[in-house]
């Protein structure tokens, strides 16, 4: 599954990063003198994500910065975790 519960598209399927499609179709639509939003309660990326399935397009969970950072951020607690237990054992 990905990361908006979807199952993960065929190895052959063409995917994109979410926020660049996003990003072109919200210029698209403040060129036409319009003002969208999205996500205005909290996080954008369902809506991004049902936003591009609506459109045809499959997004992939390696296009979601947020899920990255959130990898980061524990990988860190984790060391950090490891650094302690490890000081403290010795």
């Amino acid at each position: 599954m990905d990361a908006h519960g979807q199952t993960n598209p065929a190895p052959d399927a063409e995917t994109f990063n979410p926020w660049s499609i996003v990003n072109l179709v919200f210029h698209h639509l403040a060129d036409a003198g319009l003002h969208p939003v999205l996500g205005e309660t909290g996080d954008p990326g369902r809506p991004a994500a049902d936003l591009l399935r609506a459109l045809g397009i499959t997004p992939a969970a390696e296009g979601n910065r947020q899920a990255s950072e959130q990898v980061k951020q524990r990988l860190a607690e984790l060391r950090a975790a490891f650094d302690v237990s490890h000081v403290e054992s010795s």
